[in-house]
């Protein structure tokens, strides 16, 4: 009953968020709603699943008030990562969950401008580089890594269910591509851009970050 109770609150924030976008099919939001539920469903996400979406969500509600278009944030954070595969190469799930978005809103009646702000949101979370004064662009990637603040075992959780998405890769090939990741993350030159949630997770984020990295790296 809970699980039903969630996926109704989050049909009811997609569509208020639709709305407020301007939306004018009303009558296909529930439907277009449910599509991208089932696609936060599949069955090869384990950490990329509606827990990870309703996280982005909230954060995003609740720093709202620092956002300019915080609905256009809602709606890029339902699409960021809409288009998940694991065996995709590059950025090709943030371009192609970017071009999920302009069809699927631009069906829904959302103005041509809205939909290319979500489109130019959803392609931020590829590498999270967001330029100085980009409050919604830094709103959405601080939510998206919201994650990487979390306390120590949360952290090592969200690890291993990345790694579970990798299990098709060899392990020497994982930690390596991992650890990767893991330096581009460590390299910006802040992890988080809106100043309370720097300020709230900065520190604890690259703590967790050099730690995983220690675990992948050989020690010499």
């Amino acid at each position: 009953m809970r699980h039903t109770f969630r996926v109704t609150d989050l049909l009811d924030r997609w569509r208020a968020a639709a709305r407020a976008a301007g939306a004018t099919d009303v009558a296909g939001l529930t439907d277009a709603g449910q599509q991208m539920l089932d696609r936060w469903r599949e069955p090869h996400r384990h950490y990329h699943t509606v827990e990870h979406l309703t996280s982005v969500l909230d954060v995003v509600d609740a720093y709202a008030g620092s956002a300019g278009r915080p609905d256009l944030v809602r709606l890029a954070a339902w699409c960021h990562d809409a288009v998940y595969d694991p065996r995709a190469a590059g950025d090709a799930n943030e371009r192609d969950s970017a071009d999920l978005a302009g069809l699927l809103l631009t069906g829904l009646g959302v103005p041509a401008d809205a939909v290319a702000e979500v489109r130019r949101l959803v392609l931020l979370t590829a590498g999270h580089a967001v330029a100085p004064g980009d409050v919604d662009g830094a709103l959405l990637c601080d939510a998206d890594l919201a994650v990487l603040a979390a306390p120590p075992p949360v952290y090592d959780r969200y690890a291993a269910a990345v790694r579970r998405e990798y299990s098709h890769v060899p392990e020497p090939d994982f930690r390596a591509g991992r650890a990767r990741v893991l330096v581009g993350l460590l390299a910006l030159p802040a992890l988080f851009r809106l100043p309370p949630l720097a300020r709230r997770w900065e520190t604890a984020a690259r703590a967790n970050l050099t730690r995983e990295l220690t675990t992948l790296t050989p020690t010499p």
